[in-house]
Formats: structure tokens, sequence, C-alpha cells
């Protein structure tokens, strides 16, 4: 029986480097999306396409609605997505986003019967976002084996996090030698409908900085 993985699927240059990953590790891979209400929606069509290209099991895209409590500029059209960089934690910061995104995804894993769980936080080039920290991914690692019916019967789950000590470079060198096409990617806080980047945001900003330190081109559509 092949070893079975959930992949939090966002459709960026992260997730999709992720997923590759399981996939060369071996991992018969099943991917998560989140409609969460995010104003680059372009992203779950890039999800979408990156898990038929990738021929994962099963995926699926779950519908949260978090705009519906909004308190970030990527889920409430009234707060501005910032085009210069922030001290502290930015308002692009989406409130509890990835312990909700990893609880969906440890309710599925427990359905299915899978034990492991990767997801794309980076701690080294990223946006100050406390839920992409080593020391969240340990403490969700451990509710995860408290909290449910498989880890109090002696499972054990565990969250994989490749990317966490990866500069965002070395993130882009990882995927080429796993034969990334980030062409099919979108990361980018404000894209249009069709995925082109506005180059100004923070996370446009780390990937193209990336891929100039990574001395490799960067194949991001922009908008201009």
């Amino acid at each position: 029986m092949p070893k079975k993985a959930i992949i939090l699927l966002s459709g960026g240059l992260d997730s999709i480097t992720v997923l590759a990953d399981a996939k060369q590790q071996g991992f018969e891979c099943y991917a998560l999306s989140f409609d969460y209400g995010q104003r680059h929606n372009a992203e779950l069509r890039a999800a979408d396409a990156i898990a038929k290209a990738y021929q994962v099991k099963e995926h699926k895209i779950i519908n949260l609605g978090l705009a519906a409590i909004g308190g970030s500029a990527l889920t409430d059209q009234s707060i501005q997505v910032p085009s210069v960089p922030q001290t502290g934690i930015p308002v692009t910061y989406v409130p509890a986003r990835n312990t909700i995104f990893l609880a969906f995804a440890l309710g599925w894993a427990e359905v299915l019967k899978v034990r492991d769980i990767f997801i794309g936080v980076n701690a080294v080039d990223y946006s100050g976002y406390p839920d992409c920290r080593p020391e969240f991914i340990n403490a969700f690692q451990q509710l995860a084996n408290l909290a449910t019916k498989a880890g109090v019967e002696g499972e054990h789950f565990l969250i994989h996090t490749p990317l966490i000590d990866l500069s965002k470079a070395e993130i882009i060198k990882l995927g080429a030698q796993l034969g990334v096409d980030y062409t099919a990617t979108v990361s980018c806080y404000s894209a249009d409908e069709q995925g082109h980047a506005c180059r100004l945001c923070d996370a446009c900003r780390l990937r193209a900085q990336g891929f100039i330190e990574a001395g490799l081109p960067d194949p991001t559509r922009y908008q201009v």
C-alpha cells in the first residue's frame, strides 16, 4: 500500500514545491485548498490546475468564507493591500488562517486514515505571520495527537514543513531540482482574474527577490 499524505495546496510557489517534494518521497497525495474569501481568488484556479498536473488522488476546495469576520487586507475589501514593506505583523495576516486550514486537513486525514500532513509554511523569507513559525507547527502537531480519535488510540500525526528553514531562493532551487513549473503558480495578494501579479505587494517582492537570488529567470506573469 502506498503511503498517503494531505497536502495544503494554495496554488502558490511554496505549496507547489511542497506537493512536488511529497510526490518525490513516494506519497500518494490528497490536495486540500480553501476558498476563504481571499481577494486573490485566481490562486484557486492555479491550485486546481496544479492538482490535475500532479495527478493527485483527490483535490478538495473547501468554502470557508473568512471574509465574514474580516480583519485582513486579504479578506476585507476596505483594507488596502500594502505596496510598501510594513513593520510588525502586516495587515495581510489572516486571523488564525493556518490553524483553521490545518484543522480541516486533520479532520480529512482522520477520515482517510492518513497520518501525514504537508504545509508550505516558511519562517525565513516570510511576512512575519505567527502561524508560520516552528513553535506553532509543533504545538499544532501536539494538539492533533491529543484531540483526535486516532491520536487517542495510539496513531501519530506528523505535520511536515519541508520549507520552514529555507530562504525563498532555496525553495525555488529545490523546486527547480524537482522539475516544478512556477509559471502555473499565483502568489500575489492582488492578482487579477487572470492571475497576473501586481509586482508591489509583499508576496510579489519576496518571490521576485527569490528568483534573483536563485539566479533563475522569473516566470511570473505580471499585470504591467
